[in-house]
C-alpha cells in the first residue's frame, strides 16, 4: 500500500513524490515490534535460515486499537489468560521492566528532539486493544529542525499462525502445535527525519519478545527473545559524525561483551541492504535480532543500555548540522536518498512487509516514511564529488572506528 495522497509524477525525467499521510499525527509503531517473526543469514556461521512468512492478508493477528483520552500506568493485562505467566504482570517482571524503560525512553527521547526543535511539539494519542496492550504514539511534524519525527512506544499481545513460530523459531521446528500461538510483544521505535540535508536522519528500535504459551502445552513452549538496533542515514558524510555516533554504540556494547560491537555493526550493514540497489540505505550501525543465547537480564540491562545511548550518539551531530547553510541542490540530494529509504522499508523491511500482510494499521506501518522523497531516472553522482562519496559508502561499507577504538568515546568537539 501507498500513502494516502502520492501526487502523479511530472513529465520531465525528475519526479518528486510528497508522501504525506491524511492523519501523521495518529502514528503507530505495531508493525516495528513483531520483527523476529522471519530470519535472515547474517553470515556465513550463522544458524539461521533465510526464510520468509505468507500470511493471508485477511489474518488479523493483532486487533483494532481503541482511541484513550489518558495514558494509563501500564499496558500490561492484569491476568495472562491462557498462559503460565502469573509473574508476567508483576513490577519486577521482564515485561514490566521492558515496558517501564521504552516509555522513559520515549519520554527523553521526545524532551531531548523539543529542545533542539526550538519551536515544535509532539502530537500525542494513546490507544489500547480489546484484548490487551496498547500504545503511545508521538509525531512532531514540520518543526524548525524535524520534517518529521516520529517516536512511539507499543506492548502488544496477539496471535501468531504455527508457521511464523516456526520461522521465529527454527529450533522448534516439528514441534510447535497446530492452533495460533499467542505472543507478546513491547518495543520502542523511532525515525527521525531533519530538515537540513547535513543533518542525518536516524532510526533506532528496541523491542522484546514472547510467544505466551503455557509451559506444559505441547509443541509451544514458551520462548522469549530480544531484537534492535540504531543506525545513521546521512545525505552528506562528516567523517567525524560517523565516527562519534559509531564510538557510541561500540561504548553501549563493550560494557556487555566486546564482541558484539563489530558482530551487531556487520549485522546491521547486512540487513539494511537494498539488494536492488547493490547498497545500504545508510551507514549504519548496531542491529541485532532474535537474540536469547545471553542471560536474560543482561540482555534487558544491554537493550535498555543501547536505547539510552540514542540521545549522546545523536543529539551532538544535529546541533552542529542543523544550520549548515544549504543549496537545492543539496536538498535534491537528500531527497533521492530519502528515495531509497523508502524503497528499503516498503520492499524490505520486516517489520513493514509484516505489518500490511497481518491487516495492520497502515499509519502505523508507514510512520518511517518522511515526507517527502524524490526519485530521478538513471541519477549518477559526479565521481569525487560529495555525493558520490556517500553513495560509495553504502556500497562498500566502512569501518568507521578500530577495533582498538576505547568504550568511552569523546564528544563531538
Amino acid at each position: 500500500m501507498l500513502p494516502a495522497i502520492l501526487s502523479s509524477p511530472s513529465s520531465s525525467s525528475t519526479s518528486t513524490f510528497p508522501l504525506r499521510y491524511s492523519s501523521p499525527s495518529s502514528l503507530t509503531n505495531l508493525s516495528s515490534l513483531p520483527l523476529t517473526i522471519g530470519c535472515r543469514r547474517t553470515s556465513k556461521k550463522s544458524t539461521h535460515n533465510n526464510c520468509s512468512i505468507r500470511v493471508q492478508a485477511s489474518s488479523r493477528m493483532i486487533e483494532k486499537e481503541t482511541p484513550e483520552t489518558e495514558r494509563p500506568h501500564t499496558f500490561l493485562r492484569e491476568s495472562d489468560e491462557g498462559s503460565s505467566g502469573d509473574e508476567s504482570s508483576k513490577p519486577n517482571s521482564v515485561r514490566a521492566r521492558f515496558e517501564k524503560m521504552i516509555r522513559e525512553v520515549q519520554d527523553s527521547v521526545c524532551a531531548a528532539l523539543e529542545e533542539v526543535d526550538g519551536g515544535g511539539k509532539f502530537k500525542e494519542d494513546v490507544w489500547s486493544r480489546p484484548g490487551g496492550g496498547g500504545g503511545i504514539s508521538r509525531v512532531l511534524q514540520d518543526g524548525d529542525v524535524f520534517e518529521k519525527a516520529g517516536v512511539n512506544v507499543s506492548v502488544v499481545y496477539g496471535v501468531m499462525p504455527p508457521e511464523a513460530y516456526r520461522a521465529a523459531r527454527p529450533v522448534d521446528n516439528g514441534n510447535t502445535k497446530p492452533g495460533p500461538i499467542p505472543f507478546f510483544a513491547a518495543g520502542v521505535s523511532s525515525v527521525i527525519h531533519p530538515k537540513n540535508p547535513f543533518a542525518p536522519t536516524v532510526h533506532f528500535n528496541y523491542r522484546y519478545f514472547e510467544t505466551d504459551a503455557p509451559k506444559d502445552t505441547p509443541g509451544a513452549p514458551r520462548q522469549w527473545w530480544f531484537g534492535g538496533g540504531t543506525d545513521l542515514t546521512p545525505a552528506y558524510i562528516f567523517e567525524e559524525d560517523v565516527k562519534h555516533f559509531h564510538s557510541v554504540q561500540k561504548g553501549a556494547c563493550d560494557k556487555f561483551d566486546a564482541s558484539f560491537y563489530p558482530r551487531f555493526k556487520k549485522w546491521c550493514d547486512d540487513y539494511f541492504y537494498i539488494k536492488h540497489r547493490d547498497e545500504r540505505r545508510g551507514l549504519g550501525g548496531i542491529f541485532f535480532d532474535d537474540l536469547n543465547d545471553y542471560d536474560q537480564e543482561m540482555l534487558l540491562s544491554f537493550s535498555t543500555e543501547c536505547a539510552n545511548s540514542v540521545i549522546p550518539a545523536y543529539i551532538p551531530i544535529i546541533e552542529k548540522r542543523k544550520d549548515t547553510p544549504f543549496t537545492d541542490e543539496h536538498k535534491a540530494w537528500q531527497q533521492l536518498r530519502r528515495g531509497r529509504y523508502v524503497e528499503f522499508n516498503l520492499v524490505y523491511d520486516r517489520g513493514t512487509t509484516f505489518g500490511l500482510k497481518t491487516g495492520g494499521r497502515i499509519e502505523s506501518i508507514l510512520v518511517s516514511l518522511p515526507l517527502s522523497a524524490r526519485w530521478e531516472y538513471d541519477h549518477q553522482p559526479v565521481e569525487g564529488s560529495e555525493e558520490w562519496k556517500l553513495l560509495d559508502a553504502c556500497i562498500n561499507p566502512k569501518e568507521w572506528i578500530s577495533p582498538s577504538f576505547g568504550s568511552h568515546p569523546e564528544g563531538i568537539e
